[in-house]
């Protein structure tokens, strides 16, 4: 787990602006930094050491003549396999870092090498013999790349984007169409992020930057396929999720440094951890009523004879840390559980430098609550034929809102329609209420999504949700969050769902065994409960709940948030006063708009830090 930065074309001081952008991430990478040179292109890479801790396994990493360099984020799960079949080829290795399976892996395969990997990974590598670039991103996303071209053509990229600040050509500004979808998917949710001209690669993409010519090109080489695989009863598929897991997670596990794992009361940590068996569990609470489940984590950790590290958090380090958040964030991300991960992370890295933890579960398993019927509308789909649901749900699109439109629009079971992910906090007529007009002409969230439901076609209601999930939600917010929340303190977070070969099972398991009447997740919750007591197995999910709403009634809360809102800068983006309305009924307890204000308050966070306290 590290960091890089990167550039090509000449700048003058390049060496010198190089360590600049280096230092921006040196958090995602405090053990050691390097940096390699050649005509028009310039390669930083700060490390965090996992595998082979000497200066053997230091980046960038070239082969014997330096012909082809690499810097590389991330871990290679089967770089010992790749390692095997490299050397019966000839390769000779001189390190016990999986770096060097990538690197050697390029020159026997070329760019057809991301089919060869398994593991979290975005990595560019200078191929100096074709006068290029070629890097990729994992198929989860799980690991960051951003990318942005200056005014000559020249590339700037890295593993975050406040590695560009101190790069001559880059010019900061704020994109403008970004705004309008952020405000009802809660995290950035188009390829090019809140900075104007800097891009996201997508997950499962890579790309080739042709040095002479200033030419991008990206490409998916990678795609899931939710096909039900109808050839085994439920039993089977449970033992083989069981084993499936248990094999990912000790792939998972390998390091030459401390390993332990995040534990909340839900199913898919508890599981990792039960799986993992490690030394030390971390696990964090809020200082208030009824928003601490630290309790199950550590009557867990007992039962499996582990130490269990706890941390309850108060309001006021919350709202302390909120600047920070976003800087480390580098774009505005609402999900309130971005809040205790970032103290969770803190805690645990100063135990271990690696953590296991759940994320991915319910994207790939179908866990979510969305994703199931209620009794209502199972009851509905089972008296009435598809073809007069889909009849009914077309017919109430050309009419006007009345109660009992969305249960006839969902039980037609045409998601395009209605589902966007996870979140969905302002309308987009709300949003454009609260915009200032530049503000407004982004795309709203079903037009993000379109394209993506696009692909699928063919799908099932519920692989449909769960394929959009993985597109948007998970790379988006939750890998996002998790990434940029632990490696703000030097951590390195895997996760052991989010692995190719349980996706290669999980994408296959019949939609029946996902969700059904017993409830969501059923092939998962079945399999761990081999390994865990029913109550773990079982329980519903609940994420990171956050007091916030709470928060937001007390004077001192409400005066901080309000500063934000009425701050003169803060009238370019939104109408201050219907944000104030906003927080002045959820004081005053007339509405709960706790969602839709903290929204508003983190892209003015970010938007503060980045292009007012920066510029100080």
């Amino acid at each position: 787990m590290c960091g890089f930065v990167g550039f090509t074309g000449e700048v003058e001081n390049r060496e010198a602006v190089l360590e600049t952008m280096m230092q921006r991430i040196v958090h995602r990478g405090p053990d050691m930094g390097g940096s390699h040179f050649d005509e028009g292109v310039a390669m930083g890479f700060r490390r965090l050491s996992i595998l082979d801790l000497s200066e053997a396994g230091a980046q960038p990493m070239g082969n014997d003549n330096s012909s082809v360099v690499v810097t590389f984020n991330g871990e290679i799960y089967n770089f010992r396999e790749l390692r095997t079949e490299l050397e019966a080829k000839g390769y000779v290795f001189h390190c016990g870092a999986d770096t060097e399976s990538l690197l050697h892996g390029y020159e026997e395969w070329g760019e057809q090498v991301v089919d060869h990997l398994r593991g979290m990974y975005a990595f560019v590598i200078y191929d100096k013999r074709a006068n290029k670039l070629f890097g990729a991103r994992d198929i989860f996303g799980i690991k960051p790349f951003y990318y942005y071209q200056t005014a000559t053509g020249d590339l700037l990229y890295g593993s975050e984007i406040k590695g560009f600040l101190d790069h001559p050509g880059f010019e900061k500004a704020v994109n403008k169409r970004a705004l309008r979808p952020y405000m009802t998917l809660q995290f950035p949710a188009t390829d090019e992020t809140f900075f104007a001209g800097v891009h996201k690669l997508p997950a499962a993409h890579c790309f080739t930057f042709d040095l002479k010519t200033h030419t991008m090109d990206v490409r998916r080489y990678w795609q899931c396929d939710f096909s039900d695989d109808n050839s085994k009863d439920f039993d089977a598929y449970v033992d083989e999720c069981d084993a499936i897991v248990h094999e990912s997670v000790q792939a998972h596990r390998i390091a030459d440094v401390k390993v332990g794992s995040f534990l909340s009361g839900g199913v898919d940590s508890s599981y990792i951890t039960a799986c993992l068996m490690p030394d030390n569990t971390f696990s964090v609470g809020f200082d208030y009523e009824n928003f601490n489940e630290t309790n199950y984590a550590a009557e867990l950790s007992e039962k499996l004879g582990v130490k269990n590290f706890r941390k309850m958090v108060t309001a006021e380090e919350c709202f302390e840390a909120l600047p920070t958040i976003q800087y480390h964030m580098d774009e505005p991300q609402s999900n309130l559980s971005s809040i205790p991960l970032y103290f969770l992370a803190r805690m645990a890295s100063e135990q271990v430098t690696v953590v296991l933890s759940g994320e991915g579960a319910d994207e790939l398993f179908a866990g979510y609550e969305w994703y199931e019927d209620t009794p209502e509308m199972a009851k509905f789909k089972r008296t009435v034929p598809l073809g007069v649901r889909r009849a009914l749900g077309s017919l109430v699109q050309h009419l006007p809102y009345f109660k009992g439109h969305n249960f006839l629009t969902k039980c037609a079971e045409v998601p395009e329609r209605w589902y966007v992910g996870q979140a969905f906090v302002y309308s987009a007529e709300e949003a454009d209420e609260v915009l200032t007009e530049p503000y407004r002409h982004g795309p709203d969230a079903f037009q993000v999504a379109a394209p993506i439901y696009e692909r699928v076609q063919g799908f099932c209601e519920l692989s449909k949700k769960q394929y959009l999930d993985m597109n948007l939600w998970l790379p988006g917010d939750i890998l996002l969050k998790a990434d940029k929340m632990c490696m703000a303190h030097s951590l390195e977070l895997r996760v052991p769902f989010l692995d190719k070969r349980v996706m290669e099972f999980a994408e296959h398991v019949p939609a029946r065994y996902r969700v059904n009447e017993q409830g969501n997740k059923q092939v998962l919750r079945m399999a761990a409960n081999r390994v865990l007591p029913d109550e773990w197995a079982t329980r519903p999910k609940k994420g990171f709940p956050v007091p916030f709403r709470y928060w937001l009634r007390e004077k001192r809360y409400y005066d901080y948030v309000k500063e934000y809102f009425c701050a003169p800068w803060a009238a370019e983006f939104f109408d201050c006063d219907k944000l104030m309305k906003l927080l002045d009924d959820h004081y005053e307890g007339r509405a709960a708009n706790q969602r839709k204000i903290y929204t508003a308050l983190t892209f003015l966070v970010w938007y503060k830090r980045f292009f007012i306290d920066e510029a100080a």
